[in-house]
């Protein structure tokens, strides 16, 4: 379960006195407390990777808008979560793994988006951005 590594990486930052890193853990392990307590049981790893990457949806939105600001200072800062953030998922497949998997799974020219949407996200959840997915996709179609 990634709650119990994304708690034991806390422990780790609160003992080495790591603000940045205790912080953006922190505020992962409440998200992760508040679905599971929600939802009434434990995660699935699929709804705790989703969880892990809306942070990084938001942590990239703040980035772009430290970056459109000129803030140096934010944008370092946003770069280390993104980097503590990412460490919780699993390896990012790149743009021609994608390419292939969908390829595999029954995509091809001429399919809706929609109907091609609806087979991608299920497959790549967490193996890639949403972005990235949609981009590959617009181009197979």
């Amino acid at each position: 379960m990634l709650k119990i590594e994304v708690f034991e990486q806390l422990k780790k930052a609160m003992k080495e006195k790591d603000a940045l890193a205790k912080g953006v853990l922190t505020l992962l392990k409440s998200a992760l407390d508040l679905a599971e307590k929600e939802k009434g049981e434990a995660l699935s790893a699929e709804e705790e990777i989703a969880i892990i990457n809306r942070e990084v949806k938001q942590t990239n939105q703040a980035l772009e808008g430290a970056q459109n600001a000129g803030r140096a200072d934010l944008i370092e800062k946003e770069e280390a979560k993104l980097v503590l953030l990412k460490a919780f998922l699993p390896k990012q497949l790149t743009e021609e793994e994608i390419e292939e998997k969908l390829v595999t799974a029954g995509i091809v020219k001429g399919m809706n988006m929609g109907d091609a949407m609806k087979i991608a996200k299920p497959l790549l959840t967490g193996q890639a951005e949403g972005a990235v997915i949609s981009k590959v996709v617009k181009g197979l179609i």
